[in-house]
């Protein structure tokens, strides 16, 4: 029997909602996330519990591979890809909504029901730059849950600065040799490929960015995954790359054109980062409101308490706040918006918002939620992280005062 004080690692299914809102999206997604529910709460709630697998113990390659099958055999996969590769035609709306559901879940396999580490999310936006012979032999078996895929960008030297990188490529005949590691890739530890953006400058000085597709298995490339992240995770490694011979057909687009290929897609990318601190941020208020209906001191519910009281609420309107700003950049892109400023703004508020609300239901779970092992302390750490991840916040505020402003600074954008 569950109590209190040991939350399951997916929300219970008979908790009540949170609130009764209008759901916004089309009867497609609200099919979808049905669907989707289903599959988090059945099979991989008894997958998790048979294999012992939590927010602190990470599944291994076997078994993700075995999610990521099934989730493409369940239509779910493959989704956000574009019509033509078999994806399904979503509004930008639908799929935050979708993904917001899958997150508030609570499940350890939130990341990988549609492949957002290592799957088709990392290469649907490649489609346009893609020959016949990177769609057969890279995007494909990713399509088609057969191969994962990493992005490699980040360096000791490149995060905020995406174009200080120095891992490079040298041409030699017909390939690149390519040298250098790459730092904190997210899915690298379960990886086939890696779209890796290198220099490809004769000149230190000069940038010039370039991105190929690269086979991790290859002879010259290793990576080192023997450390977790804050949250106790090991979806993250470093790639290492020495003399490693790269066929010049991998290369993605233009040479010098890599940068601009991976910002390309940076407001809609900020923005589809939102619906998991979102979702996560539902799950520990949920979290949070249900312990202080059961938790009793001084003879009643702490949530009877007004000093209870009050940080629901103000994790709540935090919440709804959030979300209300995630939906209306939504709605701006699927206008045809830019919405450069919108989606920095977007990423900030919820981030912030989402630690914020995180941290209350620590308060609220008093002892219990300083725990490890404890859902509400897993979430902690995790919203703690997304200040920093895809893009920190005090870039996200250069963005939007350079947009007030209209000043240009495109290389922090």
């Amino acid at each position: 029997m569950k109590t209190a004080t040991t939350p399951s690692p997916i929300a219970e299914a008979n908790s009540p909602p949170l609130f009764h809102t209008v759901f916004e999206g089309s009867p497609q997604a609200t099919n979808l996330i049905a669907r989707i529910n289903d599959f988090l709460h059945g099979e991989l709630a008894t997958l998790a519990a048979e294999r012992g697998i939590d927010h602190e113990h990470s599944p291994d390659r076997e078994t993700l591979r075995k999610v990521w099958q099934r989730s493409h055999a369940l239509g779910f996969y493959g989704m956000t890809l574009p019509p033509q590769m078999g994806g399904t035609p979503l509004s930008v709306l639908d799929h935050v909504l979708i993904k917001e559901a899958i997150y508030a879940s609570g499940s350890p396999f939130s990341p990988h029901v549609l492949g957002e580490l290592s799957g088709p999310p990392r290469v649907g936006a490649l489609a346009r730059q893609a020959t016949p012979y990177h769609m057969e032999h890279f995007i494909a078996p990713v399509a088609r849950a057969e191969k994962a895929i990493c992005f490699a960008l980040t360096e000791v030297e490149a995060g905020s600065d995406a174009g200080a990188l120095q891992t490079h490529a040298v041409r030699d005949g017909d390939e690149f040799v390519i040298n250098g590691r790459k730092r904190f890739i997210s899915g690298s530890p379960f990886a086939d490929f890696a779209v890796l953006m290198v220099t490809t400058s004769p000149e230190p000085k000069q940038r010039e960015i370039s991105a190929f597709f690269v086979d991790l298995m290859q002879a010259g490339v290793h990576v080192e995954s023997g450390y977790k992240t804050m949250a106790g995770q090991s979806h993250t490694g470093d790639i290492v790359l020495e003399n490693v011979r790269v066929p010049a057909a991998n290369l993605i687009g233009a040479q010098g054109r890599g940068l601009a290929l991976a910002l390309g897609r940076i407001n809609v990318n900020r923005l589809l980062h939102c619906p998991a601190m979102v979702g996560l941020a539902s799950a520990a208020l949920r979290d949070a409101r249900d312990y202080a209906c059961q938790r009793r001191q001084f003879g009643r519910t702490i949530g009877e308490f007004q000093a209870v009281q009050h940080m629901l609420a103000d994790m709540a309107t935090d919440l709804a706040a959030a979300r209300a700003l995630m939906m209306a950049t939504a709605r701006q892109i699927d206008a045809g918006g830019e919405a450069r400023a919108e989606a920095s703004m977007t990423k900030l508020f919820c981030s912030e918002a989402g630690f914020r609300i995180a941290d209350k239901a620590v308060q609220i779970h008093g002892g219990e939620g300083i725990v490890q092992g404890r859902r509400v302390e897993f979430l902690f750490r995790m919203l703690r992280m997304y200040r920093v991840l895809t893009g920190t916040s005090e870039i996200q505020r250069n963005t939007i005062a350079r947009e007030l402003l209209d000043v240009t600074g495109d290389a922090q954008r």
